[in-house]
């Protein structure tokens, strides 16, 4: 009998604590409507400072339907809980922002909270977000403020229970939320710390560059360790970096500006759009982040790690007279792999080639496949700034078992690397993908 009393108290308690919780959560005030502002309420200067600051941080990419009109949302944003579409964040009264004053815009940003007081999902990355100082969230404001009004109402989420309960999201934030502007680190210079500034907050660079817990949340235990969007696997940026040469501060600005360097090949799939929009950065920005996220490696250029690196990328070079056109072989024929290869690659990638070395580059050292099949499958549309390097897709000429030896072939003839595991569950993935419509 005191057993069950117990028992029954313990449930009392735990009920009260459950009720109080959900009361405390749902207890979010509303902030009043607007009118949409004028035009005429802002600045040239402070809607140009904006329209920067939307430009690191990638807001018309992902607020953007393809073929919608910019910033009107519906987006489909693939997530391990279900597919959530971006919300409108033009000035429209009636489906977007327009009724949003300042304070409700800047709440959602540092609390992820909208102006009716509903919980947003992490996947607007509010968690960077938060980072933003004042007088940048106001010229975010007054430049979204500023574009055509468009009258679109995005899609549902589709999310199953109980990930489609938006109070869920008052526990995540109490868990993984860590509100406030940035605080410069002393011990750091000030290129640095702007650096730390952009990536960690307007340009929430973790947000696809570091791995997730069960949660959804970024583990900080392996910040930029490399992590998933889109199907894609965005490559480490710290000391786990697969790019056979460090990268150094001019081959990063030259990636981030263009889309493309020398040393470690072209940008492709999400990071695509990402560098379109950072072409504008000044090139002091572009160095600041550079530091910051160089000083997550942990690598020096070494002349003689480059110089290993480039012989033997010339020693793999398909082709030359170390590595016949024909291939590796094997006990009595040729690598299926290598037939493939030359039929379809070699144009390109052989010995001499305009390419850069594929034993150079990140995506054929990286530890997932993902991102050489959807390239093989789907071709290469280039950033603005590398326009003259596209690749056609292949994905319509080859079957899964030429696509898998390719990928075998590729990996282990331009790397030391292991085999990747799972190449037939990957090489489903990127099918599934093509069918979607969702190749880049």
């Amino acid at each position: 009998m005191r057993f069950l009393r117990f028992v029954f108290g313990f449930l009392v308690v735990v009920g009260a604590v459950a009720g109080g919780a959900l009361v405390w959560a749902t207890n979010v005030a509303v902030i009043p409507p607007i009118d949409p502002p004028d035009r005429s309420e802002f600045s040239s200067a402070i809607i140009e400072k904006g329209q920067a600051l939307a430009a690191m941080g990638d807001c018309v990419v992902c607020h953007t339907r393809e073929g919608g009109q910019d910033y009107a949302g519906g987006r489909a944003l693939p997530t391990p809980f279900g597919l959530i579409y971006t919300t409108n964040i033009t000035p429209d009264a009636e489906t977007g922002i327009g009724q949003w004053s300042q304070a409700a815009f800047q709440r959602a940003l540092r609390e992820g909270v909208d102006r009716v007081g509903t919980y947003l999902y992490p996947a607007f990355p509010y968690d960077h977000f938060t980072r933003l100082t004042d007088e940048d969230i106001a010229a975010l404001y007054a430049y979204l403020m500023t574009r055509e009004a468009v009258a679109d109402v995005p899609p549902e989420n589709e999310l199953p229970f109980p990930f489609d309960r938006r109070v869920l999201m008052a526990g995540w934030n109490l868990l993984f939320l860590d509100k406030g502007a940035f605080e410069p680190d002393p011990s750091q210079d000030e290129q640095w710390n702007r650096g730390a500034y952009l990536v960690e907050g307007i340009g929430h660079c973790g947000a696809c560059h570091t791995p997730r817990n069960r949660f959804g949340a970024e583990d900080p235990d392996a910040r930029f360790g490399g992590g998933d969007v889109e199907g894609w696997h965005a490559t480490a940026l710290n000391a786990a970096s697969p790019a056979p040469i460090p990268w150094d501060a001019d081959s990063l600005v030259n990636y981030l500006l263009d889309g493309w360097d020398g040393k470690h090949g072209i940008a492709a799939g999400p990071m695509t759009p990402v560098v379109d929009e950072l072409a504008g950065l000044s090139e002091d920005d572009a160095y600041a982040i550079a530091a910051y996220v160089l000083s997550f490696q942990g690598r020096g250029a070494a002349e003689d790690e480059i110089a290993a690196a480039r012989a033997f990328a010339e020693e793999r070079a398909f082709g030359s007279p170390a590595t016949p056109a024909g291939g590796p072989q094997t006990a009595s024929r040729p690598e299926p792999g290598a037939a493939v290869f030359g039929r379809v690659c070699a144009n390109c990638h052989r010995a001499g080639g305009r390419s850069v070395p594929l034993a150079l580059t990140s995506t054929v050292n990286g530890p997932d496949p993902r991102n050489l099949l959807h390239i093989i499958a789907n071709g290469i549309k280039p950033p603005q700034g590398a326009f003259d390097r596209s690749m056609p897709a292949f994905g319509g000429a080859l079957d899964d078992r030429d696509l898998a030896d390719l990928a075998v072939f590729v990996r282990s003839h331009f790397t030391e690397k292991p085999a990747w595991p799972d190449l037939e569950a990957s090489i489903a993935e990127i099918r599934g993908a093509e069918i979607r419509g969702e190749g880049h």
